[in-house]
């Protein structure tokens, strides 16, 4: 991988990476890719603590007697289209023949109201409808609701540039019904938020972007929608095109999510320490940094102390909060402040019947309005090819965050008798299931609160000089967000190395 290289007599730099999830492996990926391409010499060593690699990225495969089941433990999916740097490194990686895109033919997605689940109306994107006769038909809003959401084209867009909460932002344009129905369970679900915390700069920025430009969320969206049709011709349903790239929305890989962490393990040239952690960082007497990392390897136990010239910090804010708190108290205390919740999937298999997937789609939304103990069901054998065997279903509840909270403090006996009944309740389901799966991911997911950007920036200006922040709990947490960051992150690391180099010569 490593082409352009050096003179012999050059020190390889040394980039420790701290954290062994995408964003990890992604930024030694791209500090390997664009220092080879810069000629500038370094050697990438990447540190997990855990176990395993891929932080909340987890694929089973569960080889039942009666199949073999792939089952995700965190994300089933990522965006492809507007978002197309996980494809991107997917391709990198020589994974274009394990892309596997949705089953579009079926992509359908119900929203609970009253106890059962309605359509989101055909032609809803993101929040907005874009084919008014599915939406006008749809009883998922009332009468009145649809007439106030039709005011948005009415509605002067806000003056300012200052952030607001998703809730408000969606009560002044739409109303209050868009957002208990549509907006809550769909696009605060994605960040496992609270509407009326969660900011709209940095989660749908697009939305503000949309306002100012066009006047209204509806008239933009149209606008937006027939370029898209333009942009993309007559591609089909779910597939992958000559050139590697599915034309779905959302892709992932033939045996799991896992095969993109898999990919880049296999092919990083980094010294990867997994089940080594860092225990504490400093400044160096020469200058980088001197890393403190333990734990137990497949050598037998670490305790040992490593210089670096740079350090990329790819963990959940608090914990980078701890390791800056005496490097730098200012960053420390403003990653210290980043909420987190906690969520958690259960998957069950099933015999294929009429009860078990008889809706069709991908799946059903459960608004907080509906005060159940769960969040979302999707089908994970529609969404997907190859994820259950022939003649069974593969179901993925989602419970915790701001909206089941209680369902995390359960036990995995008592959560499977609550997502039974909720299950039977919702769509019918009244079989056994032949097996279940129970993920919990504790402190998991960072809550983007508004003026969440004003806060990731003054992490950014506070940090000493050959020291980064990356990853989820920043600038998005979607994988494709993440790979992005990783990108951007490696970037600004090799340009600094690269001046180092110059300065040594």
């Amino acid at each position: 991988m490593r082409e352009g290289a050096v003179g012999e007599a050059a020190r390889p730099l040394h980039v420790a990476v701290v954290g062994g999830g995408i964003s990890g492996l992604s930024t030694a990926w791209y500090v390997e890719k664009q220092a080879a391409a810069r000629g500038v010499p370094v050697a990438c060593s990447v540190y997990e603590s855990a176990g395993r690699w891929g932080g909340r990225i987890l694929t089973d495969i569960v080889d039942h007697e009666e199949g073999r089941f792939v089952v995700e433990g965190g994300p089933d999916s990522f965006l492809t289209t507007q978002k197309p740097w996980a494809v991107d490194l997917a391709l990198e990686l020589g994974l274009a023949e394990r892309l596997l895109g949705t089953n579009d033919a079926a992509r359908k997605v119900y929203v609970l109201s009253r106890g059962r689940p309605v359509p989101l109306p055909d032609g809803v994107f993101l929040l907005v409808p874009t084919k008014f006769k599915p939406f006008l038909l749809s009883p998922l809003i009332s009468p009145l609701g649809k007439l106030r959401m039709g005011l948005d084209v009415f509605i002067p867009a806000r003056k300012g540039d200052g952030d607001e909460t998703l809730g408000d932002f969606v009560t002044r344009r739409l109303g209050s019904e868009a957002l208990d129905k549509i907006a809550e369970p769909l696009l605060s679900g994605i960040y496992n938020a609270e509407a009326r915390r969660q900011s709209l700069l940095a989660t749908f920025p697009r939305f503000r972007e949309t306002e100012l430009a066009c006047g209204s969320l509806i008239r933009g969206m149209l606008a937006g929608k027939a370029q898209a049709r333009r942009a993309t011709g007559s591609e089909a349903r779910a597939g992958v095109p000559a050139e590697g790239r599915p034309s779905s929305m959302f892709a992932s890989f033939a045996a799991g999510t896992e095969e993109i962490v898999a990919g880049l393990t296999r092919r990083l040239e980094a010294r990867l320490r997994v089940g080594v952690g860092v225990r504490a960082l400093r400044p160096g007497a020469e200058g980088g940094y001197v890393l403190e990392v333990s734990g137990e390897d497949k050598d037998g136990p670490v305790d040992e102390l490593i210089q670096a010239d740079a350090v990329v910090l790819a963990i959940p804010a608090y914990d980078a909060a701890g390791l800056l708190a005496s490097v730098c108290p200012e960053a420390a205390g403003t990653l210290g402040a980043i909420r987190y919740v906690s969520t958690g999937t259960m998957s069950l298999a099933y015999k294929r019947d009429a009860s078990a997937e008889r809706l069709g789609g991908f799946g059903v939304l459960l608004p907080r309005s509906e005060k159940r103990p769960l969040n979302a069901v999707t089908w994970s054998s529609t969404k997907f090819d190859h994820r259950a065997p022939e003649g069974h279903s593969l179901l993925r509840v989602f419970f915790g965050g701001s909206r089941s909270p209680g369902s995390m403090q359960l036990g995995d006996g008592e959560l499977l008798d609550v997502v039974k009944k909720e299950l039977r309740s919702i769509m019918g389901v009244a079989e056994e299931p032949l097996f279940h799966r129970v993920y919990r991911w504790e402190r998991a997911n960072p809550q983007y609160d508004v003026e969440h950007l004003s806060r990731v920036e003054a992490v950014e200006r506070a940090l000493p000089s050959g020291i980064w922040v990356t990853g989820s709990p920043y600038r998005g947490v979607g994988l494709p967000d993440c790979v992005y960051q990783a990108q951007v992150t490696a970037d600004k690391v090799v340009e600094q190395l690269k001046g180092l180099q110059r300065s040594a010569l």
